[in-house]
């Protein structure tokens, strides 16, 4: 970790005008700058910089945030490496906190993996361009293939030499460590001899995130040995094969401008797909797709094209990766190419418009491309039809969008005629014991309820959706980074010594008072955050939550600050008016307070209501009585706040 100290001295000097400046052209326009947004393709500017707030945002595809988060979204970093990022563009020295001898030894082990990986990719890139061996076999191999030497390059492919130790001996004689040429996985050691693992193949560098070679591919390209076709290093400290995806280094860029992942099998499908001049595009390498994989993409888009080839008994065993595409609210498409063909063999054939046409004629809905593959197996068999209709309903019941489970309700229903309530009955039946059987999980105590929590917080645009109370909450947040130290009123104590009130301590009083929480964590933790730093003299809102560490806080921070210092329709509606927020601060921050609160009570009553049907229809006379006590002290509450706001209805 790096010491508060040194993040505070970066998010000091890191002028964010300064900062973006290095990847776009910003003009001038009154107190804020203007540009062509970075992240999406757009001809008229709507990228805005405010130096005054330190912030910035794009009103086309609603991005925005502070320098951190700016590097973050750009150069696709963590928070510590954009952090690093900034510090050595500074040339600020950052010091990071001490690690314990396990932790340390840990830190050193991955870094002289890395260092032996990078050693690894420029020997076997050297013995492809210039070794003997390397150019006869596998370069050949590339070139018959049709692999330019820009795409060679740009991949940094290689080969490893057919002598059972020729690397292995490199390494060792450069001073690299023999534990950890086994630790990558480059070398095997046999009966303390090193082996090369990757000998006599043509290698396909695997990138991180960041660029940094983590592990590598290998294809044999001798017919007559008995060995698998394609060999990946082992999993290790830097390499985990569930959690990346070839390509994804050379794609990510690509995939942000276009706003969309086109996920293929194989190494060469990628390479292909890129020298035919589509470059979005990344692969799962022979390997099942996971959860980490899709989660990899959604942080740069969430459209996704599956591209399968003609084989239809892969396709079948490939649908599951559908599913997990959808569960991760991803939106997914799929391309199978004709017959024969496979993503390499037939990007060879087209340009790349041609070949982007093609997609977009051809790419399909997974309903469809799901309903149409397994309805050929189906035929007239009623029992096959059956459990196809099954099939189709759950990978529906996955999607956790209502809104997008109803569109393809719809469209299920007509592509196999069956009524569409019957499809949502078996539907709501599914989501119904995921959601007993998560009950269950959370009464044992299972720490899925910690992963849930921080799903939520990641969803907060789905969450706002969802949650009755966002108007008013996003309201009351955006007056406590804009105005939390201003004074709301001034009161006497009881020794009769005059006090002032802040906004700030008063809207956090108010909630914790009444007990009253978000359904939204983002929100929650900016109340509570501001709660925490109630008596903090130095606290500044705007900046401790523009610069906070959680990208979603200072992301919400960055949106709200970007916003207008004035009411929203909150307080034009019902012909009410008032003037700007810092002028009526003391008519606007109680009637806000007064309009939670009743929103809040009102959502009450329409739970109890509903539990007084239902206690009705049952026959359950002492339940209905508690139920009606109930209701009769929220309808005394909410007569109190009514009165508050001038007998304002309460909607």
């Amino acid at each position: 970790m790096i010491d508060q100290p040194t993040v505070a001295r970066i998010f000091d000097v890191a002028e964010i005008t300064e900062v973006i400046s290095d990847f776009v052209t910003l003009k001038k326009r009154g107190v804020n700058y203007l540009g062509l947004c970075p992240f999406h393709n757009e001809k008229t500017p709507s990228f805005t910089v405010s130096p005054a707030k330190g912030i910035y945002k794009c009103f086309g595809c609603g991005k925005g945030g502070n320098s951190v988060n700016f590097i973050m979204e750009h150069e696709h970093l963590d928070y510590v490496g954009a952090l690093k990022y900034l510090a050595k563009k500074y040339h600020i020295e950052v010091v990071e906190r001490e690690l314990s001898p396990e932790q340390e030894k840990q830190k050193n082990d991955r870094e002289s993996m890395m260092i032996v990986n990078s050693f690894a990719q420029k020997s076997f890139s050297m013995n492809l361009l210039q070794h003997k061996q390397g150019m006869a076999i596998g370069m050949s191999y590339l070139r018959e293939r049709g692999f330019r030497d820009d795409i060679i390059k740009k991949f940094q492919l290689g080969f490893c030499l057919e002598e059972w130790d020729a690397f292995s001996k490199q390494a060792i004689n450069s001073g690299y460590k023999k534990e950890y040429l086994v630790k990558t996985g480059l070398s095997i050691d046999k009966e303390n001899r090193l082996l090369d693992r990757f000998r006599g193949r043509v290698i396909f560098p695997i990138h991180g995130i960041a660029g940094r070679v983590i592990a590598f591919g290998g294809r044999i390209l001798k017919t007559d040995v008995k060995t698998a076709k394609y060999l990946n290093s082992p999993e290790s400290e830097v390499y985990h094969k569930s959690r990346i995806l070839y390509g994804i280094y050379q794609a990510k860029k690509s995939i942000v401008q276009n706003d969309k992942c086109f996920l293929v099998e194989g190494y060469t499908d990628v390479l292909s797909l890129h020298q035919a001049g589509i470059e979005n595009v990344v692969a799962s390498s022979g390997t099942a797709l996971t959860p980490d994989q899709i989660r990899l993409i959604k942080r740069f888009t969430n459209h996704v094209t599956i591209i399968y080839d003609g084989d239809a008994a892969g396709i079948k065993a490939s649908l599951r990766g559908i599913d997990l595409v959808l569960e991760q609210e991803v939106n997914v498409k799929v391309l199978l190419l004709p017959e024969g063909e496979d993503p390499d063999s037939f990007s060879r054939t087209m340009g790349a418009s041609d070949l982007m046409q093609y997609i977009e004629q051809n790419e399909s809905d997974f309903i469809v491309f799901k309903t149409n593959l397994l309805l050929k197996e189906a035929e007239d068999d009623p029992v096959k039809r059956a459990n196809l209709i099954l099939d189709i309903v759950r990978s529906i019941a996955i999607i956790p969008d209502a809104i997008v489970r109803s569109v393809y309700v719809k469209e299920c229903s007509a592509i196999l005629n069956v009524d569409e309530r019957i499809l949502y009955t078996e539907i709501n039946k599914i989501i119904h014991k995921k959601k007993e059987e998560a009950w269950k999980r959370n009464q044992r105590g299972d720490t899925n309820r910690i992963n849930e929590s921080a799903k939520l917080a990641e969803n907060s645009g789905f969450l706002r959706a969802a949650n009755d109370c966002d108007l008013e909450e996003r309201a009351l947040v955006r007056i406590l980074l804009n105005f939390g130290k201003e004074v709301l009123f001034r009161q006497k104590n009881e020794e009769g010594t005059e006090t002032h009130v802040l906004v700030g301590d008063f809207i956090v009083a108010e909630l914790k008072n009444d007990e009253l929480e978000s359904v939204n964590p983002l929100y929650q933790m900016v109340f509570d955050q501001f709660g925490a730093n109630t008596g903090n003299k130095q606290f500044n809102a705007k900046t401790f939550f523009r610069d906070h560490a959680n990208e979603k806080v200072s992301q919400l921070a960055a949106d709200i600050l970007s916003e207008p210092y004035q009411l929203s329709g909150i307080w034009t509606r019902n012909e009410s008016y008032v003037e700007t927020e810092e002028m009526k601060l003391k008519d606007i921050v109680p009637k806000l307070v007064n309009e939670y609160k009743g929103k809040k009570v009102h959502l009450l009553i329409k739970e109890v209501l509903a539990e007084m049907q239902k206690a009705q229809e049952s026959g359950n006379p002492d339940r209905l009585m508690e139920l009606m006590k109930q209701k009769m002290v929220l309808d005394s509450i909410k007569n109190a706040i009514s009165k508050e706001l001038g007998n304002r209805t309460i909607l």
